[in-house]
């Protein structure tokens, strides 16, 4: 199964030459270390960036420039600086081509819940609600399961939503899905998994059709 930074490096792959995608706190921040060289993208930060870079090496870290998450991050040359407003009215015109966020659940028909877990205090719900209402295209970055070795991935969330179905594409340690109208369709398995682990591992609806192969990250 995958690391964190082997799930970030397999969503890398999604991304195309010209994109504009913003990325949310937490595994999704790591894509930005896998992008091809080959490719132009602009990272957005909804606290206000446009053409983040990779994180800094030890050392060259600059307190003042940050990502949404409060980690230090680096910037490409070109890069731009507005307020929040201007951020999300990025975000709300459908100017991001792709979101990359994590999840706490995504329910078998695209539903996601990634802000709050009641009798915990939260900050507040962030920018994902206005992320998930008007991006078209969302892929989760997230564990399948959780500490208890529970399916995050389900027939119904059982948290407070962030969005209702708005998800297009999850991948996790295990394994890469589409949210289809019939349910999660397994795409790709990660290197050493076999198809029966993740569907033990996976509550909602799993369609498998046929060999289903093993991601390739390289």
């Amino acid at each position: 199964m995958l690391d964190k930074n082997g799930i970030a490096k397999r969503i890398a792959k999604e991304i195309k030459d010209g994109y504009y995608v913003n990325l949310g706190i937490g595994i999704p921040t790591l894509v930005a270390n896998f992008v091809r060289e080959d490719i132009e993208v602009e990272f957005q930060s909804e606290n206000g960036v446009l053409g983040m870079g990779p994180f800094p090496f030890e050392g060259d870290e600059d307190p003042d420039l940050i990502n949404a998450g409060k980690q230090t991050i680096t910037a490409l040359p070109g890069a731009s600086f507005f307020d929040s407003a201007m951020s999300f009215g990025m975000i709300r015109g459908q100017h991001v081509d792709l979101t990359i966020l994590g999840a706490m659940e995504v329910a078998e028909n695209g539903d996601i819940a990634n802000w709050k877990i009641p009798g915990k205090m939260v900050k507040g719900m962030g920018g994902a609600m206005d992320l998930v209402a008007s991006a078209e295209n969302i892929i989760v970055a997230m564990m399948h399961t959780n500490r208890a070795g529970e399916s995050k991935l389900l027939k119904r969330c059982s948290l407070p939503l962030t969005g209702v179905g708005c998800v297009t594409k999850i991948v996790t340690e295990l394994a890469v899905i589409e949210v289809t109208k019939k349910g999660f369709k397994l795409l790709e398995r990660a290197p050493g998994v076999s198809v029966d682990e993740i569907i033990k591992a996976t509550e909602g609806t799993l369609i498998v059709e046929g060999e289903i192969p093993e991601m390739i990250l390289d």
